[in-house]
């Protein structure tokens, strides 16, 4: 990837040297590969992962779902989703090109984020605003919001000095620490979300499967939906998405 990329040989030795010194690959290139894109990446940014693809599948499905749905009667011509903690806008990005007709609305509270999320998003038609989760979005999204997918900070505190020195060092700590047992924003992004859901529209989050049943009571205890029809999906035992089912 680095023999591709590099245009001189003067450019090859320097990208190696970067790279050796522990760069992330991603950021020596200055792209990642995401659902089969190419996702503009940063550094100080944090790189989108691979096993994040599955929440866009999931998201990707539910929307498809509630689109064909022969008992819901669509007023508005395109679905309405919201990227909360958007990063490099990787999701948001991803799920454009995922489905037809889509109204994209992304935010990060991080400014480099926020860049770097506007040259994804900015070519698939999509708005990024720089804020704390819902505090930006415009006020005349509440209650329009079909799907709503947060791809949030989830890693426990303490378990920050255990990541890769990838991810310890040169990715912002506002994209990895979820606080003591890493749900804390989570929550907050639970315990908001239905001022900004539609009827029958879809919450889908990333946790680590030990975190899941903590999430899954959060979403029933903000009432959501019944905890009974919370669903976890998980994939390789390490990823799990949350999704709100349809409204009854």
């Amino acid at each position: 990837m680095l023999l591709s990329a590099a245009r001189t040989p003067d450019d090859l030795i320097a990208m190696v040297d970067r790279r050796a010194a522990g760069l992330p690959l991603e950021h020596v290139l200055g792209w990642a590969e995401f659902c089969g894109l190419r996702i503009a990446s940063d550094p100080g940014v944090f790189i989108p992962r691979r096993r994040t693809e599955f929440l866009v599948r999931q998201a990707a499905a539910v929307a498809r779902q509630a689109a064909s749905s022969t008992g819901q009667v669509r007023t508005r011509p395109r679905a309405v989703v919201v990227d909360l903690c958007c990063g490099s806008g990787a999701v948001g990005a991803a799920l454009v090109a995922a489905l037809d007709r889509v109204e994209l609305y992304a935010v990060d509270i991080d400014p480099a984020a926020v860049r770097c999320g506007r040259r994804n998003i900015a070519a698939a038609g999509g708005q990024v605003y720089e804020g704390d989760l819902y505090e930006p979005l415009p006020a005349t999204l509440r209650g329009r919001v079909d799907v709503l997918v947060a791809n949030a900070p989830y890693v426990p505190t303490e378990a920050i000095r255990l990541l890769p020195p990838e991810a310890r060092i040169h990715e912002p700590r506002v994209a990895l620490d979820g606080g003591a047992d890493g749900l804390d924003v989570l929550r907050r992004v639970t315990a908001a979300a239905s001022l900004w859901l539609a009827p029958g529209a879809h919450l889908l989050v990333e946790t680590s499967e030990r975190q899941a049943p903590q999430i899954v009571e959060a979403v029933a205890h903000n009432g959501l939906i019944p905890l009974r029809r919370a669903q976890c999906h998980r994939r390789h035992r390490n990823q799990t998405a949350l999704q709100r089912g349809p409204a009854v």
